[in-house]
Parts: C-alpha cells; structure tokens; sequence
C-alpha cells in the first residue's frame, strides 16, 4: 500500500499547489522529505530542504522558519533567485535561505536542495587528517574528494559559519562546484540532487557513510571506493530511490 498523507493534509497540499501553481506530487514530497530527514536523524530542529519550481526555474519552494519535522504544506514559501519570498507578508524565514538560491543560480540542473547538520558528519567537517571519503557501494555519490567550505577564506575570522548572504552562498556554490556534496567546516554539509527524493537519499546516506568510516578507522586503514568504483555505484544506486523513500516515507507518517 502507498503511503499518504492524511486526509486533512491532502486538502492543504491541493489548496497549496493550486496557489503556486505546482503539480500537488511535488508539494506532498517537500513535506514528506521534511519529516523524513527527521525521522531518519539527519535533521532535528535544524536544517532544511528545498525543491525547485519544475515550471519556474526561476523559483523554488522552502518551507518557513521552523523545525523540519513539523513542516506541512501551508508551511512552504515560494522564493525567487535571490531568496525573496514571492508571497505578500510572508512568515518569518530561514536565515541561510540563500544556499538555496545562490546554488539553484549556479546549478541549473539541480532541482533539490538539503543543508543539515547530521552528528556524525559534523566531525569530518574539522578533521585535517581524515576526510569524508565513500566507503560503501550505497554511498558512491560521495566519491573519492568531497570539497570542504572554509567561509574564513572569504570573510574572515569572526563570522558565525553560517550562510547569511547571497555572496555568502555564492561562495559555498563556487565550493560545492560540479560535486553533489560540499562540507561545511563546523557547521555541517550540503547535498544536492536531480530530484528531491534522490536528494533525501543523498542527505541520509552522506550520514550513514560517516557512521560507517568511522567505525572502519577505528578498525585501522579503511579500503576506501576508487574513483571508478564510486561513479559505478552512484549511478546504479541512483536508479533505486524509490525503494528507500516508500520506507521512510511509511515510517515517518506512522503508516
């Protein structure tokens, strides 16, 4: 059985995506993948996703400011490229909405976005001798160099890492480059995707590929996935993403 929302929420997601002019599929999947990169621990009262518009390149939707794992559908925002809420008196918003924005204007084939703060990435973040590498075949979308965010380069000493103006994510976007994760020193990691359930599964295994080596550097020198041996099985594992989002989408509804 397909998992769905519930009655009351579906009314929602079809009053919404009528107002943004939005095909409901992709309003229903911006809240689920709210409530599952909860569920799954990769959010807790922080982080958050987005998706583009798929008839506005020129926009994309986020929710307001608040926790990920109470997002609804009358939660979501519609923004433009330069983070500016296209509704009249808009809620409170996210401050590091410009992640978003500054890497949907660099990466016009990027349709979904998710910045988090997972636990066991966050160390790999500040260490100088061991980077976050692939280390399974379900992680191979990480690769062999992930590039590392340093805002200091660009703005200083003093700043509270967080991503608070378009030149700011511009920076970040010029780090992330072609790559579909970016570090964040002591702050966190961005991953970035073709589709936003693709994204959630890139999002919660960047996390589960952190647990795991470093489980495996305890162990000692991890065997790590060649370069060769990553883009075969990103592009295998790519091609599986349903069969993960039906799972966590059923459990994070309680269904």
């Amino acid at each position: 059985m397909t998992a769905t929302l519930s009655v009351d929420s579906l009314g929602a997601i079809s009053v919404v995506s009528e107002q943004i002019g939005i095909d409901p599929q992709v309003v229903e999947d911006l809240v689920v993948a709210n409530r599952i990169l909860f569920n799954q621990g990769v959010v807790d009262a922080f982080g958050h996703v987005s998706v583009r518009h798929p008839g506005r390149g020129d926009r994309f939707l986020l929710s307001r400011n608040m926790a990920p794992g109470l997002v609804c559908a009358e939660d979501l925002l519609e923004f433009d490229m330069n983070a500016v809420a296209v509704q009249s008196d808009p809620p409170r918003q996210f401050l590091e909405r410009f992640i978003h924005s500054e890497i949907y204007k660099a990466r016009p084939e990027v349709m979904a976005v998710v910045h988090s703060h997972s636990p066991t990435v966050v160390p790999f973040t500040v260490s100088k001798s061991t980077p976050l590498r692939a280390v399974c075949h379900m992680c191979g979308f990480i690769g062999t160099q992930v590039p590392l965010f340093e805002i200091s380069d660009e703005f200083g000493d003093g700043t509270d890492l967080l991503i608070r103006s378009a030149a700011m994510g511009a920076s970040l976007a010029r780090s992330l480059g072609q790559s579909d994760l970016v570090m964040m020193r002591g702050h966190g990691s961005t991953v970035v995707a073709r589709g936003i359930r693709e994204a959630v599964y890139r999002a919660v295994y960047t996390e589960v590929n952190a647990s795991t080596q470093l489980r495996a550097v305890q162990l000692g020198e991890p065997h790590y996935l060649s370069d060769a041996e990553a883009k075969t099985a990103a592009k295998v594992m790519d091609s599986e993403t349903q069969r993960p989002w039906g799972l966590w989408k059923a459990k994070a509804l309680g269904l």
